[in-house]
């Protein structure tokens, strides 16, 4: 990251940094989705009404090859902290309601964020940034040492678990203001993605000086259970008749227009454990389509919040200079309709019995399956929690009027990973990056600044990029990629992505020698992030 002024005086003298000109600093927003897959938003190919979401690709730009790490509290941890999760203590998910971190848990399994790592909350603060966070937190749950107030931000609502209702979350998993739990929403027209803008826009009203702001408003929609608002379900009730194959088919005729895949990609076959449509009886087609219908809603609901955040940010003159990326987590979620318990098709969005805190009071479980995945991770193959490109692309909308270089609407096939958040906040707010914090030795930061890529520029084509999730291990380096999933003896794969980016040709035995140099790569990062010897069963 090339140095500037207002960062050397940082350096130098932190306390000055909260006297620059706030004018000169863009306003951060990071806004993520949950469990969405890479095809569910219009401007990405999908036939859900995101006009919202679509304006600001429309005005931005559009990443086609930006990744995440398909698991939930994975992500987060590397988004915050410019850290592979290993890292930042989160090579798993973090703990809940139902299980504690163990405190001889390996470094990289510590199911907590770790101190060693600082938040872009905290790296922020220092120059002059408040740091606002509305939605879902899910980075340590046990102990209020572990929540977001505690890692830098100011103002926090939502949830420090990691799914709760939408319509009347209660303890486990409930809501807090800041360190407070909050009672059972009461009110009948409570939806939870109303409520996270709702807290987002009362925080950024209550400021009251000019400082830039940054601001992470962390979704859970669309992640089961599957709940949404009745006027927004009407509106897709029957739109899904046709089946998951139908939708694939015309969501891939959509990006191959958009270009928001190559010219020459193919759609995947679809995916293990979902049926032809056409096998499926009458009355499961219903269900099914009704189970797509309140997903679809769910995103729709969002795009919708989203549009009163925009319009909230241009009517107080800030949507100028205010840098707004929008990503999600992971993939589809192809978890199976019933095995979570409660998620019955009847279950889905129903009134609760008497007494249990309005409509679907507990989790509920219920999800939309392996079928609905695929389509929404159209067109790669697999889902969340895998490695393969359905579970770890993301769309990724980077919308930022007074500082985007590139042409209005314009996509990039630069590859990017949630590690470039930090170091791009840092590059345009001045903030330094600390050695040490709050007594603790920081670990260097791996990511790589997007800046370049918002002026129109380029990053290094040869880079690196690694996961792991639950002994799913991948590596991708220029074009090639190997994945390696997680069941009892299944081998390495290698895809060359520039030619096939949906990954259909394994070329594992054609190519061994670049198979090696990827896995020998991997082994490398594997011993030195944490990630070995330690693994964890899926």
């Amino acid at each position: 990251m090339r140095s500037t002024p207002a960062l050397l005086l940082a350096l130098l003298l932190p306390g000055l940094a909260a006297t620059a000109a706030p004018a000169a600093r863009p306003n951060i927003v990071i806004i993520l989705a949950d469990d969405m897959g890479f095809s569910d938003i219009g401007c990405y190919g999908g036939e859900i009404p995101t006009p919202h979401l679509d304006a600001l690709a429309h005005g931005g730009l559009r990443f086609t090859q930006f990744y995440n790490t398909a698991r939930c509290s994975p992500t987060r941890a590397a988004l915050l902290t410019g850290l592979h999760p290993h890292q930042a203590g989160m090579g798993t998910l973090a703990e809940d309601p139902g299980k504690q971190a163990l405190p001889n848990a390996a470094a990289g399994y510590r199911e907590v964020l770790g101190r060693d790592a600082v938040t872009m909350a905290e790296a922020l603060r220092p120059a002059g940034y408040h740091a606002y966070l509305a939605g879902k937190w899910h980075l340590g749950y046990h102990g209020q040492e572990k929540w977001p107030l505690a890692r830098g931000f100011e103002r926090f609502y939502g949830l420090i678990s990691g799914a709760s209702s939408f319509h009347a979350p209660k303890e486990p998993r409930g809501l807090t203001l800041d360190n407070t739990p909050l009672p059972v929403p009461t009110d009948p027209a409570f939806y939870i993605t109303d409520a996270f803008t709702d807290h987002a826009l009362e925080f950024l009203a209550a400021q009251r000086d000019a400082n830039p702001f940054f601001l992470y408003l962390a979704y859970t929609a669309p992640h089961w259970p599957l709940h949404a608002r009745d006027e927004d379900i009407k509106k897709f009730v029957g739109r899904y008749r046709g089946g998951w194959d139908q939708l694939r088919a015309q969501r891939f005729a959509r990006q191959r227009e958009l270009g928001v895949i190559p010219a020459h990609s193919q759609l995947s076959p679809r995916d293990d454990g979902a049926r032809a449509w056409d096998t499926l009886t009458a009355e499961q087609q219903t269900q099914l389509d009704y189970r797509m219908a309140v997903y679809a809603a769910q995103v729709h609901r969002m795009d919708h919040n989203i549009g009163r955040l925009v319009a909230h940010l241009r009517a107080r003159g800030q949507l100028d200079n205010t840098l707004i990326f929008f990503l999600s987590d992971n993939g589809g979620c192809a978890e199976p309709y019933s095995d979570l318990g409660g998620g019955a098709f009847e279950a889905i969005n129903q009134p609760a019995a008497a007494g249990s805190g309005g409509r679907n009071a507990g989790t509920n479980g219920s999800s939309y399956g392996t079928g609905w995945a695929n389509a929404s991770n159209t067109p790669f193959r697999r889902y969340k929690s895998r490695l393969h490109q359905g579970g770890i692309a993301t769309p990724l909308i980077a919308h930022w009027p007074a500082g985007l270089k590139t042409k209005p609407g314009a996509t990039t096939a630069v590859p990017g990973y949630l590690t470039d958040f930090m170091p791009t906040a840092l590059e345009l707010s001045g903030a330094a990056y600390p050695a040490e914090f709050a007594g603790q030795k920081i670990q260097p930061l791996v990511g790589r600044s997007l800046v370049p890529v918002l002026r129109g520029g380029d990053l290094p084509a040869d880079r690196w990029l690694y996961w792991e999730q639950y002994n799913n291990k991948a590596v991708r380096h220029g074009g090639w990629k190997a994945v390696q999933p997680s069941e009892a003896n299944s081998p390495w794969e290698l895809y060359d992505l520039s030619a096939d980016p949906s990954e259909l040709n394994d070329l594992a035995k054609t190519r061994p020698e670049k198979l090696r140099e990827l896995t020998t790569a991997w082994e490398q990062w594997a011993r030195t992030h944490r990630v070995l010897p330690k693994t964890i069963a899926p």
